[in-house]
């Protein structure tokens, strides 16, 4: 065999796969049909998000149902034409939202949130990113005090439970802490822990440098030939035909193109996002800001430039961009953050891939020898993907998981 892995898909979770298996001793391929970095793991907000130990879960109350039901709000969007192929996926979703339910995905994800941060930092430092990575925290806005207070309480709780370190901020401190920030927002929280990362894509890249450094090889490739032959997997790339032992799909949204002919019911579903870059006309934001009541983030990248990144939209993944949310957010952002100009010709398309269940789905599938799974990550592909990379590797290589991967198991969804 040309190789002992082949994995498929070199976003965040696969070329962190990648590297981690390079590292255990595997000749490994990554094969994609772009560059590293330069699909989902392109346009998100530049989070590593080890604050996050509530997955985001399917609105419960009434009054929220009735404004996502109107289509007219800023962090939402669906496409009519999209809702009967969501249905079912998102009655599942719904369902698995309950209490109970949300508590317990909660509780399955919070060891592979509480590493996060380590595991990215291990990569961080070898791959000669740290210029691309600040650690400065994150910071939830809000535009009513009564919201306000209402988090601050439930935030210092959390605080306390998980050893994370938080700040709640006034209107004064929120201001004293990034002095662009407008009159419309009253206060904020600011999670510490947190890292922001100034080119989500920039880093994907140089662990994908880092990567090849080790020995592992790229190669520009189509996922959609992958095929078992005579005790082997093949895909035909750009060098040929490569064949290995096991294979790992780790191609994000579109991991159910290669899973589904396979004969996996997996419930994928993607929830699209945008994003657009701008020239700040006041002093620019230090750390990452979420206007939690309407539903977007403003963040700081390289070169001088605000990215604003929308909440969902739901539309079929082939549907073209509609830029909806953009322009519903445009205006509260260039009032609450300043953000001048547009930057780029046309607003960035991602898909974000998303289970109902709020976990990935990580290990291996249950109908085909060699076969292994790494996507799914809800919103949080970039802060899980190092992560997952070391929890796979350790589960191809033979090694005792660090944590237990029975929740994050294909077989759940039947």
């Amino acid at each position: 065999m040309d190789f002992d892995v082949i994995v498929l898909g070199a976003g965040i979770v696969g070329v962190s796969s990648a590297v981690h298996l390079q590292d255990r001793g595997r000749r490994v391929a990554l094969v994609d049909r772009r560059a590293p970095g330069e699909e989902t793991s392109f346009g998100n907000a530049g989070l590593i998000e080890r604050s996050s130990i509530v997955p985001y879960g399917f609105p419960r109350s009434l009054a929220t149902l009735l404004r996502y039901a109107r289509n007219r709000s800023t962090d939402l969007y669906w496409d009519y034409k999209a809702l009967p192929s969501y249905a079912g996926w998102l009655m599942r979703y719904w369902w698995e939202s309950a209490p109970r339910r949300h508590a317990g995905a909660a509780h399955d994800m919070l060891p592979l949130i509480s590493a996060c941060i380590a595991e990215h930092d291990a990569l961080i430092a070898r791959a000669g990113a740290a210029h691309l990575v600040h650690d400065g925290g994150w910071i939830e806005a809000y535009r009513t005090q009564a919201a306000l207070d209402k988090k601050c309480a439930a935030a210092e709780a959390a605080a306390r439970e998980h050893g994370l370190r938080v700040e709640p901020l006034d209107a004064a401190a929120l201001r004293a802490r990034e002095p662009g920030i407008g009159e419309s927002l009253c206060g904020g929280v600011h999670w510490r822990d947190p890292k922001s990362v100034r080119s989500p894509g920039a880093l994907v890249k140089s662990y994908a440098r880092l990567f090849e450094s080790i020995g592992g090889v790229f190669v520009t490739g189509d996922a959609t030939t992958l095929r078992a032959e005579h005790g082997a997997w093949t895909v035909e790339t750009a060098s040929g035909r490569l064949s290995a032992r096991d294979v790992v799909i780790a191609l994000g949204p579109w991991s159910d193109i290669v899973f589904a002919p396979l004969g996996y019911r997996i419930p994928l579903r993607v929830k699209r996002g945008y994003h657009m870059h701008y020239r700040p006309t006041r002093v620019p934001l230090s750390v990452p800001v979420v206007d939690i009541e309407r539903g977007y983030v403003v963040a700081p990248m390289e070169d001088n430039r605000l990215r604003v990144t929308t909440g969902a939209e739901l539309a079929m993944r082939e549907t073209p961009p509609t830029g909806i949310q953009l322009a519903r957010v445009e205006p509260l952002a260039r009032a609450a953050f300043g953000i001048g100009e547009r930057l780029d010709a046309q607003p960035w398309l991602g898909m974000r891939p998303c289970t109902p269940d709020m976990r990935p789905v990580i290990g291996p599938a249950p109908w085909h020898s060699g076969l292994w799974f790494a996507f799914g990550h809800n919103h949080h592909g970039l802060t899980l993907g190092p992560v997952t990379g070391r929890l796979l590797a350790e589960m191809i290589t033979g090694v005792t998981p660090f944590t237990d991967p029975r929740p994050y198991r294909a077989e759940r969804f039947g």
